[in-house]
């Protein structure tokens, strides 16, 4: 009786639909609150799908989360959810995907729609609005700032969108009060990286008044870098990671925004779990699901 018991309950969970949720570094506390906001989902939804959770060691190893999703096609999961770590050069392994009756949801970095067009694919993308985020943590160290004030942006890999979001809402934020951005580097999204770049750029303009970063990970470096050069630079960030808490309260970072990284992988699993359901076909997805993104500071 408890063998056939046992066998019934393989067969139930055989038969519930696998989701692979593929992300970026998991050395990046955003994407570690990430996965841990996608268990208590998957262990919410008990008994409603089976979670098959991934991700690479650094934000730059694209050919490695190519790999995953070649794995989880080869696997033949129900749906992938996937943080890109390039926008343009996934594409291609998506639409593989897809051709393979998977359903794709993109979350946190955005595909490029210029790429998707030309693959003449839709890819719903559950997230927020990184540009109007970065706009308004922009605004807020603007009321520091006076026109000519020279501040300098560190953002993330320059070919991705949310990078590229970022960088324009912090442009369009200096452009309010008549800062001049001096520089825009990439610190790759880590801290090592913008630490150094942080320091060359205190070095390159002795007048600098702000660092914009496109990450708390990059604006912990840049805090780093400040604290060393021992000049009041203002730093801002994006994010709100756990260890930009400590840096608020002491008014070390000015600013970063919180957009919800532990529900971020539960909005886009909710999405492919309703079109499931309702066998709703990958093209006639929503393009596009917005999801909360808010300042936060001292």
């Amino acid at each position: 009786m408890l063998c056939l018991a046992l066998s019934m309950l393989c067969a139930q969970a055989a038969d519930l639909p696998r989701v692979g949720l593929v992300m970026k570094s998991l050395a990046n506390p955003f994407f570690v609150a990430m996965a841990e906001g996608a268990k208590a989902h998957a262990q919410s939804h008990a008994g409603k799908y089976t979670l098959v959770l991934t991700g690479i060691e650094n934000e730059t190893d694209k050919a490695g989360q190519i790999r995953l999703v070649e794995k989880m096609i080869s696997d033949k999961v129900s749906a992938i959810v996937i943080a890109p770590a390039d926008s343009r050069d996934l594409v291609p392994v998506v639409r593989k995907a897809l051709a393979a009756g998977i359903l794709v949801v993109n979350i946190d970095n955005k595909f490029d729609d210029r790429v998707l067009a030309e693959q003449g694919i839709n890819i719903p993308f559950v997230g927020p609005s990184n540009r109007q985020g970065a706009r308004e943590v922009g605004a807020y160290l603007a009321r520091q700032l006076k026109p000519g004030d020279k501040v300098a942006i560190i953002e993330g890999i320059s070919s991705t969108t949310n990078a590229q979001a970022r960088t324009a809402g912090f442009r369009e934020a200096m452009a309010s009060v008549g800062a001049d951005v001096v520089a825009v580097r990439s610190g790759l999204w880590e801290t090592a990286p913008a630490q150094k770049l942080a320091a060359d750029l205190l070095k390159a303009h002795p007048d600098l008044k702000a660092l914009l970063c496109g990450n708390d990970s990059m604006a912990l470096g840049a805090v780093a870098a400040v604290r060393a050069s021992q000049r009041p630079v203002a730093v801002v960030g994006y994010d709100n990671i756990p260890a930009a808490a400590p840096l608020l309260a002491s008014g070390q970072l000015l600013a970063t925004a919180d957009q919800y990284a532990a529900q971020q992988a539960a909005f886009g699993i909710d999405l492919v779990l309703k079109a499931i359901q309702e066998k709703t076909e990958q093209a006639l997805l929503p393009a596009m699901v917005q999801t909360p993104v808010k300042l936060v500071v001292k």
